[in-house]
């Protein structure tokens, strides 16, 4: 095992021990507007009193319905301020939250709501209220629906549930926070299952509280940023981030909740900090990449240009090297003619762009840098409260994952499997000790199941999953991601599942994207092209881990069809059953 690295920070005397308390304290220490988002086509806004305000309200319609410290309460929908009021009320009466992904089928709702136990859920509208109502009869235990828009049939509404806390005095949430416990159990997190059924993962106060405490320090997040929120409120890197801004008095911007206008809504909204999961990075390259390619000869001359002087120029500045007089000059005339265009598409304000929830391309994140945009990579499980790693504007290598954040362990097993332990690793399994004992060793270090390395500068390196190692019939080990990533790179391919376990060479399933495909309209073109890109990429690879052959297929993977998880990862066990002929076929001819 290698030396592990632990860096340590001293908590703040006077902070929070629980969620709920947090969010109230910084509604009394924080002014401004907290929360901004889209109302009937305009911007509308909470500010910090208001949140703490609404919470409490909410906190007190719940006690009314009979919440009781340490209920399971769900909310099921699409990210909104509204999912935060939710989820903040829920948390001030004490109660243990449980998100739902809003893609979920009624059946994978009914899952999460039977093991989980809950007695109430949120619902975003009617849509997702039918899911409910559809399983409600196997769900025993779940006594009340509250509509997060309008009432219905289904449920009284959040407005309602607000005026039902009336009832009760304000002092008995204070009463409530006060009776919680650092180490109780604040949330359940079931993880998007891309093997098998979801897992419940419980995560307390403590792990919620210091994994916000680690990124609000690594990341210099202050009162006067802002942070563009569009990741699915369900998945634990994005209600951390949330907490994150919330701690320190920013404002968090939502989106509008359509993804094709998270571009446009970014240069309208202007945030200063931007997380997103690598496929948006892929999308906004591709769109870059497709409109230069097809502009005039000159005119990919000269982007090809200003690529290579922000690629020479960048590095150095970062180092705090200053560049010679022509290199200067270079720089500054590649941005003003080409590099501040693709800046902007973030918006006037960005200051750093945020990577994590899969393995991103080093070649993406140099195309970017090149261009002005550092988007900075890190790592985290949601067992592990999304935290463990992070690059940061003082500390990067592009294709690391970055340091460890404070007061966290990272050590390699003698497989090279990535360990973890700190205040942020969770719980457990809710309801599933064989599953914890598998991945929480007893003295306490988190097996995550990823296999990597750390460089002597205490860098973490992802080189891929241990359950996704391929194993050639020759015996050669190859990992899969990092292939997939480099097509994925391509602005034709929008994903790339790579097959090859106990054959003598791999081959691989790819899916186009969907501007691209409308335009190779002939086959025999199509082709050519994706051989065209899977060459280039063979030539970046060790004989063994090359693409022989590849096939095609004629639509996207999708949430609804099974094959991608809410935060856009391929699953690949569904992959390679549902594909288990077309990879055959590749093999046979």
């Amino acid at each position: 095992m290698t030396p592990r690295i632990d860096v340590a920070s001293p908590p703040r005397a006077d902070a929070p021990s629980t969620l709920g308390a947090m969010v109230l304290d910084s509604a009394r220490r924080h002014s401004g507007v907290a929360l901004q988002f889209q109302r009937h086509g305009r911007p509308a806004y909470i500010s910090y009193s208001e949140l703490g305000t609404i919470s409490s309200e909410i906190a007190r319609g719940l006690m009314s319905l009979g919440i009781e410290s340490g209920d399971r309460v769900a909310i099921l929908g699409l990210t909104s301020a509204q999912w935060t009021l939710a989820e903040w009320g829920a948390l001030c009466a004490g109660a243990v939250l449980t998100p739902i992904y809003h893609t979920n089928s009624p059946e994978e709702c009914a899952y999460v709501l039977e093991h989980s136990g809950s007695r109430l859920i949120f619902c975003e509208n009617a849509d997702q209220a039918a899911k409910v109502a559809a399983v409600r009869e196997g769900l025993p235990e779940l006594e009340h629906v509250v509509m997060l828009d309008a009432a219905s049939e289904e449920g009284i509404s959040l407005d309602h549930l607000r005026r039902l806390g009336a009832e009760v005095p304000p002092a008995a949430v204070e009463e409530r926070l006060a009776a919680l416990e650092p180490g109780d159990l604040a949330t359940l997190v079931y993880t998007s299952g891309t093997t098998g059924p979801p897992k419940g993962c419980m995560l307390s106060h403590e792990n919620f509280l210091a994994t916000t405490k680690m990124y609000a320090e690594q990341l210099n997040f202050r009162e006067s940023h802002s942070m563009y929120q569009f990741l699915p409120l369900a998945h634990v890197l994005a209600r951390i981030a949330e907490a994150v801004a919330l701690t320190v008095g920013a404002r968090v911007i939502y989106w509008a909740g359509d993804s094709t206008k998270i571009i446009e809504e970014l240069a309208l909204t202007g945030p200063t900090h931007f997380p997103a999961v690598p496929r948006i990075y892929e999308k906004i390259h591709g769109a870059v990449t497709t409109s230069v390619a097809e502009s005039p000869a000159a005119q990919r001359a000269l982007f090809s240009w200003a690529l290579r002087a922000g690629g020479r120029t960048r590095p150095a500045l970062r180092a705090g090297e200053l560049p010679g007089v022509l290199d200067d000059l270079r720089f500054r005339l590649a941005n003003r003619l080409v590099l501040d265009r693709v800046r902007s598409l973030f918006g006037a304000n960005l200051e750093m762009a945020i990577v994590g929830a899969a393995p991103i391309a080093r070649e993406l994140l140099e195309f970017f840098d090149a261009c002005g945009v550092l988007v900075l990579e890190g790592y985290g499980l949601t067992e592990s409260c999304a935290a463990a790693t992070v690059n940061t504007l003082d500390a990067v290598k592009l294709g690391s994952v970055g340091k460890p954040l404070p007061g966290t362990e990272v050590a390699i097993a003698p497989d090279g499997e990535v360990m973890l332990r700190g205040p942020h690793v969770f719980q457990g399994y809710y309801r599933d000790p064989e599953a914890t004992a598998a991945t929480l060793s007893a003295d306490g270090w988190l097996l995550t199941g990823d296999l990597g390395r750390l460089d002597t500068e205490g860098f973490l390196h992802i080189t891929g999953r241990k359950k996704d190692l391929i194993i050639t019939s020759s015996g050669k080990n190859v990992t899969p991601v990092n292939i997939e990533s480099l097509l994925r790179d391509s602005r034709y391919i929008a994903e790339a599942v790579v097959y090859g376990d106990n054959r003598p060479y791999l081959v691989a399933v790819v899916t186009l994207e969907p501007d691209q495909d409308a335009k190779l309209t002939d086959p025999d073109e199509r082709r050519a092209v994706i051989q065209d890109e899977v060459d280039a990429v063979n030539a970046k690879l060790a004989r063994i881990e090359q693409i022989k052959r590849f096939a095609i297929l004629d639509h996207e993977f999708s949430q609804a069809s099974g094959e991608l998880t809410p935060t856009l990862k391929v699953k690949r066990a569904v992959v390679y059953a549902k594909y288990a002929d077309v990879f055959d076929r590749l093999y046979a001819g």
